[in-house]
């Protein structure tokens, strides 16, 4: 029976341990996006002699960028901050090379201050910055700037690289009222009538997204918070994972959009290209602690002048939000089938987190605090699975009565396993008791609580929603009541948290009750291990998947004390 304990323990492990990696697992999309052309005007005349062929033409300098080459601003232009305002967003934009450098989500907090969606280290690279080739020299001078009307702002700029004929670099941001959507268009016109002279190994230019999106952070968990690479093609959402440190070149071409994915936050770039190719980057720029770019190539184009048109989705990971752009009516920009919402995190058990969000919602709207609709949520689900349960707590009841003839025939055949099991079975089958009974209330949570997981792990809602003020102040993150800068040797723990010891006590007494006193010593041994098990294993936990765990075992003690009490009644009778 000690062995079996043990494997019983094991297997219980690897059971929640597997439960983290479920919930990482994604989900098929339905429809792919088809991109909107990018305009070019073609030329009629003959281009200057090129050497080798590319793609839409042939390269003007096939082997990267010449040595020493250098960006010359050919117009007057001061280096200053330019900002736009909405309800929603405030962009601080830099006239050096028409940049971003701070994204601030207004209705979302970050400790005292809005949610910044730009993190960059000081004196770091803005977001959205241009790059001549693959990203090899930065469009770093100033750019005149104009705004044709409140929602836009224009940066424009001659320039002159090298010896080469100068061209016109102009990047147009448009922002949509009340979306967290805005395009960036970039314009390229050469001064002659000739195709650009940007056909660098193949690549005319290079857009990234920054060093880093925010909210800042100074570690990364799968708890807290994290960074993931998406990208969406042929209707399905695929991971690009990898090591800190490392750049990676994306094989597949032309995915409807790539993303930058954070717990609650995230930002998608939708190029409007007929062709393009991604790279995602982790290196790190500065004193960041990790990076997370993307970098979007624009292959070279036989052409005096392009046209290209990138959208950027900045906010949060709310569904309601993303999935407006699967209908043309129901976002200002008339886009449709982008499946945006794909970006959010879910686990295979998703249809059953979006039933308990629903009914959670409800008891949230009944009692606005999120720790109070947690317990609620909890007792509703005990509620509804009260028919199937009671069968099971009855027959653990009986069982409680039982222990004393079951230990009297464990003595008289304790030299006899096989006549022991017999004689129990005879036991089971006289009094009307399935020792496996108890096992169904367990079995039925397992799917709940893989549930529960993904939902409190995940729901942007969750956010920042405090039950108890001063200790529970944020259900979607471990709890604290004392925090140490030097981690635990071996277990790496850095705070003291209550939940896990409150789960580890209601779990002990909700056993023992149902055990009874008189369990066997395996039993026993299994009513304090298992719990010490889930101590280590959800310590870090999101503290409202604890607070629905201390409920369930709270209710759940209720529920078989009333139970004893009607069978010892009955017993009685």
């Amino acid at each position: 029976m000690e062995r079996n304990v043990v494997i019983a323990v094991i297997l219980s492990a690897v059971v929640i341990i597997a439960s983290a990696v479920i919930n990482q697992m994604l989900f098929m999309s339905q429809v792919p996006q088809v991109p909107t052309p990018v305009e070019e005007e073609v030329l009629s005349e003959t281009p200057t002699p090129q050497a080798t062929s590319s793609q839409e033409g042939s390269s003007l300098l096939s082997e990267g960028l010449p040595s020493g080459l250098s960006v010359e601003a050919l117009l007057p232009a001061e280096d200053r901050e330019v900002v736009y305002r909405s309800p929603l967003m405030e962009v601080v934009f830099s006239s050096r090379g028409g940049t971003v450098r701070s994204l601030k989500l207004l209705t979302h907090r970050d400790g005292e201050e809005s949610v910044e969606m730009v993190y960059r280290p000081e004196g770091g690279r803005n977001a959205f910055s241009l790059s001549i080739g693959k990203g090899d020299l930065l469009l770093h001078v100033p750019f005149q700037v104009r705004r044709p009307d409140e929602r836009t702002v224009e940066f424009f700029q001659d320039v002159r690289l090298g010896g080469l004929p100068p061209f016109r670099v102009t990047k147009r941001y448009r922002f949509y009222p009340g979306e967290y959507l805005f395009d960036l268009e970039v314009e390229l016109v050469n001064s002659e009538n000739s195709s650009l002279p940007l056909n660098f190994e193949g690549v005319m230019y290079t857009l990234d997204t920054g060093p880093q999106i925010g909210p800042p952070f100074a570690a990364l968990d799968r708890y807290g918070e994290y960074r993931k690479f998406f990208y969406f093609l042929n209707g399905k959402r695929k991971e690009v994972r990898l090591d800190p440190g490392k750049i990676s070149e994306l094989e597949e071409g032309d995915p409807t959009w790539v993303a930058i994915s954070g717990k609650y936050f995230t930002l998608i770039a939708i190029p409007l290209l007929p062709q393009y190719d991604v790279a995602f980057s982790t290196v790190a720029e500065g004193d960041l602690p990790l990076g997370s770019t993307v970098y979007l190539y624009r292959p070279a184009a036989r052409s005096a002048r392009i046209t290209d048109l990138y959208r950027f989705y900045v906010g949060p990971k709310i569904s309601g939000e993303l999935s407006k752009y699967n209908k043309k009516n129901e976002n200002s920009a008339g886009l449709s089938e982008l499946h945006l919402e794909k970006v959010v995190d879910t686990s295979l058990l998703g249809w059953l987190e979006g039933i308990l969000k629903f009914f959670l919602q409800i008891f949230f709207r009944l009692i606005p605090n999120y720790g109070v609709a947690i317990i609620l949520l909890t007792l509703f689900v005990k509620i509804l699975l009260f028919p199937l349960t009671h069968k099971s707590y009855e027959s653990a009841s009986k069982m409680q009565q039982l222990a004393p003839k079951m230990e009297e025939v464990r003595n008289r055949y304790k030299d006899d396993p096989q006549r022991m099991n017999q004689e129990l079975a005879l036991l089971y089958q006289k009094e009307g008791v399935n020792p496996l009974g108890g096992c169904l209330p367990l079995l039925l949570q397992i799917p709940i609580f893989f549930a529960m997981y993904g939902l409190f792990s995940s729901h942007f809602d969750l956010r920042g929603a405090t039950f108890i003020p001063g200790w529970i102040d944020d259900l979607s993150v471990p709890e604290s009541v004392f925090h140490f800068d030097t981690p635990l040797p071996l277990l790496g723990w850095t705070d003291i948290r209550l939940l896990p010891l409150i789960l580890v006590v209601t779990q002990i007494i909700s056993t023992k009750i149902t055990q009874g006193a008189s369990s066997s010593s395996q039993n026993q041994l299994f009513m304090y291990v298992l719990p010490v098990v889930f101590l280590f294993i959800l310590y870090n936990a999101p503290a409202g998947l604890l607070v629905y765990w201390v409920a369930m075992n709270i209710f759940t003690i209720a529920q078989q004390l009333y139970i004893n009490r009607v069978m010892k009644r009955k017993t009685s009778d």
